[in-house]
């Protein structure tokens, strides 16, 4: 039988002066909410496109994020089996 999910991914965005902050959110389906964060910082000699620093920081929080979700993977393989697992990207 075929069964479909959908997942969302939330990221908020904060730029301050040089500085951009991303979160990630994700919720599943069993209410789990992991988050990630990622920072990016613009050197003061580079040209200030908000486009960029934004892409970094979200980049860098989904990265966290997809670590979060990989160890509770892991946790929930080791509890369903007894044994130690050893997931990885």
């Amino acid at each position: 039988m075929l069964k479909t999910e959908h997942w969302s991914v939330d990221i908020d965005l904060t730029e301050e002066d040089d500085r951009t902050s991303a979160k990630a959110r994700l919720r599943t389906r069993d209410a789990t909410d992991l988050q990630g964060a990622g920072v990016a910082k613009r050197n003061p000699d580079d040209t200030n496109v908000p486009e960029i620093g934004a892409e970094l920081a979200a980049a860098r929080a989904l990265f966290e994020l997809a670590h979060h979700l990989l160890r509770a993977a892991t946790t929930d393989v080791e509890q369903l089996t007894g044994e130690p697992a050893h997931l990885h990207s």
